[in-house]
């Protein structure tokens, strides 16, 4: 989305308030408009408060069932209208990965319901943005869904942090994303596996596809389920939930031995690990100009692949032509990379 087009406020699909009382219970007081029960057991799990003796979360983000999900928590001051509530969490629920707009929004939202105590201000501001894009206040803030443009939210992790971490071990990640298998990232701060996370995709920048990410995930049933993969310590033993695994905490990045076939390394994993370091260590160089780096070489290796396809036979889309990439005798690592590459485009035949 180019930063010139209207925002579309219709993304937004709800909002939300959860209380922790006095007592210490807490409760999903409030939502507009109605919501399941599945998805509100699911972001009581995520807000922070149900959890005793855990660090408070400010802001978390994640997506279940191409649904994203926004929670901004808040401890209640003793100044607050709120008497019987010691901390609240907003949520908003979207249909597009933008987190510092929901971010944003959600703390104009804390605000208001800091200084009023009543969802009825919340619900107003929340239909102004759905309708107008545009919510105004002098005391809370102001919010314009036109600033902020997706392509941003997009941009806003550092390539340049995960290769200063892992070095020549980034083209792993870059191979796995390529390929479409599932990376499962792991730190007990959930903040730094968002952080992580939330660049990855950029590293395949010619999808533009951020709904392979799924930044916040517990070991539950439903969400294993509609996920099949999460960042948590507890999948380090479970190989069958992911193809890599990436310790964040400890630096390393393990391939799981069902998908060592796969990502065999050769001699052009090693070419586009060079590019990725020496382009990441570039001081002149942004992390949009790094992307765009990688996106070139990206482009290159789909560039080599185009003469081993042929338009199949209905005439639909192109399918790859495994005999004539044989005939080229690339070494065997370069050709099994452009095999599977094919098959996680979908153009091998049926």
């Amino acid at each position: 989305m180019a930063a010139t087009e209207p925002a579309d406020p219709l993304l937004m699909l709800g909002v939300g308030l959860i209380e922790k009382d006095t007592n210490g219970e807490v409760l999903w007081v409030w939502c507009y408009p109605s919501t399941t029960a599945t998805l509100r057991n699911l972001l009581l799990r995520k807000c922070c408060l149900t959890e005793e003796n855990k660090l408070l979360h400010p802001f978390v983000f994640g997506q279940y069932r191409r649904t994203w999900f926004y929670i901004t928590t808040v401890e209640v001051p003793d100044s607050s209208v709120l008497k019987k509530v010691t901390h609240f969490s907003i949520v908003l629920t979207a249909k597009d990965f933008n987190p510092e707009k929901y971010a944003a929004f959600t703390r104009i939202l804390c605000r208001m319901y800091l200084k009023h105590g009543s969802p009825v201000k919340m619900m107003e501001s929340y239909i102004a943005v759905l309708t107008k894009g545009i919510c105004q206040s002098e005391e809370n803030g102001s919010f314009l869904s036109k600033d902020f443009d997706a392509r941003k939210a997009y941009l806003a992790g550092s390539i340049k942090d995960i290769v200063s971490q892992f070095g020549m071990e980034t083209v792993i990640l870059h191979t796995a994303l390529m390929l479409k298998k599932r990376i499962v990232v792991y730190h007990p701060k959930i903040e730094a596996v968002q952080e992580f996370t939330r660049t990855l995709p950029a590293l395949v920048w010619h999808r533009q596809d951020w709904t392979i990410l799924h930044s916040y995930v517990h070991l539950d049933a439903d969400e294993l389920e509609a996920l099949q993969m999460c960042p948590d310590l507890e999948v380090s033993n479970r190989s069958d939930l992911y193809d890599v695994f990436v310790n964040l905490a400890d630096s390393e990045i393990t391939i799981a031995p069902l998908a060592k076939e796969a990502m065999t390394m050769g001699k052009l994993h090693k070419e586009i690990g060079q590019l990725i370091v020496q382009s990441a260590e570039d001081p002149e160089k942004s992390d949009s100009q790094v992307i765009q780096d990688i996106s070139l070489k990206t482009k290159e290796i789909f560039t080599n692949l185009a003469p081993f396809s042929e338009v199949s036979d209905d005439g639909g889309k192109r399918v790859l032509n495994y005999e004539a990439l044989k005939q080229r005798r690339f070494p065997p690592a370069t050709e099994n990379f452009l095999y599977h590459l094919a098959a996680a485009e979908q153009m091998l035949k049926i």
